[in-house]
């Protein structure tokens, strides 16, 4: 391996290879994972500075057999981008390679690389004068090439769509450490397999994706958030095809949060002042982009909530005056995790269901828990907009939550999933299936699909080099 560690260091530098052996070394940021869920054990930590540079430690990898585990801002929830324990993976770092290599204003694209750090990509795009409409709570963190290795979700798919659908083309470095330049700003493309779609959503176990060329929009002439409180779940469904129906294209975000989620931010954050929470089970917050002004924003907005108040699936609701005020009620949805964090450990789930089934789901496995586990608590939130729930799973209250969620965890998942397997959703909305559900696929995902999958890791990284044990257990 000292082999492999001195060849590192000839590509990249020898202050961008970290081993334990270092003096004064910690490589733990790098090691364990943002929920600390697991802690592994490096060789080394590689940070090429250009796709030439990782092309040839991948060559390097794959020549002596190393595996290696791709990595950007490490904020992955279901341990896809740290180390096993075994101290013979490489992890491949891209945050140095984080340039805009170029703004095309005509075409609405970006082209950036893969450790280009997503508010970042925002406020370039801002200050061009577009938006780019990806945002998710770790935005100050995350890397745009992680986004796509997991195909990364947020408060704007209901209009813009998960990351996969802002691609337009990828620069990837394959297995084998050959460049597939794929960066392409063309919308039509039909010219065979679409290998940019396979490469999304793969987690890093069948290529590394070192650069992207990604859709911009207009910014929006006016954003509106209002706030309201629901009856129930049926209620904010209704109110969401009203939102359709009233908004159309300006309906950018849709967000649904339960009464104990908002408690907690209320009980650990009480400075955010949570409204109209404490009298209704259900809030909703919603945003609007108008292309003409604000006030025929704020009359749209009006009018559907009016409407929404007449037929019954709102009890009250507020519009905010300003940006600030918007920005202050973004950030207690934001806060929920938090909050929940702050409350002590607990079990996540990252669900999707057709939005028609999520109150039958949620009425149906919240008494299924509650039967099960007397005094359990539901923090219950998420994009309601676009059917994913982030269906999270508290210890009672006094409850020991180490002994918890080592007593509950396994028979919590299975009885969740298996509800979600009932009402035809999926596991894994926009968070990945990485290490932690990866035991999980083969009961519920189709054994075909199952099949294909193999046989498409097997024909791309046939040695197993990348990211082994993610996705595919």
């Amino acid at each position: 391996m000292n082999e492999l560690i001195a060849r590192l260091r000839s590509i990249c530098g020898a202050s961008n290879v970290l081993t334990h052996d270092d003096p004064g070394a910690d490589l733990s940021a790098w090691e364990q994972d943002w929920r600390k869920r697991s802690q592994g054990h490096a060789l080394a930590v590689v940070r090429p500075a250009s796709t030439a540079e990782v092309a040839a430690v991948v060559k390097a990898c794959a020549a002596s057999g190393t595996s290696i585990v791709p990595q950007g801002g490490n904020t992955g929830l279901v341990v896809g981008s740290v180390p096993d324990d075994s101290g013979t993976q490489v992890v491949l770092s891209l945050t140095r390679m984080n340039a805009v290599r170029a703004l095309d204003p005509d075409n609405l694209t970006m082209t950036v690389e893969a450790g280009c750090i997503l508010q970042n990509l925002q406020d370039v795009a801002e200050k061009a004068g577009f938006l780019f409409p990806l945002s998710l709570a770790a935005e100050g963190s995350c890397t745009i090439g992680g986004n796509l290795g997991t195909n990364a979700g947020g408060t704007q798919v209901v209009r813009f769509g998960n990351a996969r659908d802002l691609c337009l083309g990828l620069e990837v470095v394959t297995a084998q450490g050959e460049v597939w330049n794929g960066l392409t700003g063309l919308r039509k493309d039909n010219t065979g397999y679409d290998l940019r779609h396979l490469m999304i959503g793969s987690e890093g176990t069948l290529g590394i994706i070192t650069a992207a060329t990604m859709k911009l929009y207009p910014l929006p002439a006016a954003q509106l958030t209002a706030w309201a409180a629901v009856p129930s779940m049926e209620a904010a469904v209704q109110l969401l095809g009203l939102a359709h129906a009233r908004l159309g294209p300006g309906l950018t975000g849709f967000e649904v949060m339960g009464q104990f989620a908002l408690s907690l931010v209320d009980k650990h954050y009480p400075q955010q002042r949570v409204p109209l929470f404490q009298e209704t089970p259900w809030c909703v917050l919603l945003e609007n982009s108008d292309s003409e002004n604000e006030q025929h924003a704020r009359t749209q907005f009006e009018a559907l909530l009016e409407a929404a108040i007449d037929v019954g699936c709102v009890t009250d609701a507020v519009v905010a005056e300003n940006i600030a005020q918007a920005r202050a009620l973004w950030h207690i949805r934001e806060s929920i995790p938090l909050a929940q964090a702050e409350e002590g450990l607990n079990i996540k789930h990252d669900i999707s269901i057709p939005v028609s089934r999520i109150p039958a789901f949620v009425t149906e496995t919240d008494a299924l828990l509650q039967r099960e586990i007397p005094g359990v608590r539901l923090v219950n939130f998420g994009h309601l907009g676009d059917g994913n729930l982030h269906y999270n799973v508290q210890a009672p209250e006094g409850g020991d939550s180490r002994a918890f969620l080592r007593d509950w965890e396994e028979k919590v998942n299975t009885l969740v999933f298996d509800q979600v397997h009932k009402f035809e959703g999926s596991i894994s909305a926009e968070h990945g299936v990485g290490e932690l559900k990866a035991h999980k696929l083969p009961t519920y995902k189709d054994a075909t699909a199952l099949t294909l999958m193999r046989a498409i890791k097997q024909a791309l990284d046939p040695q197993n080099l990348l990211n082994p044990r993610k996705v595919l257990a």
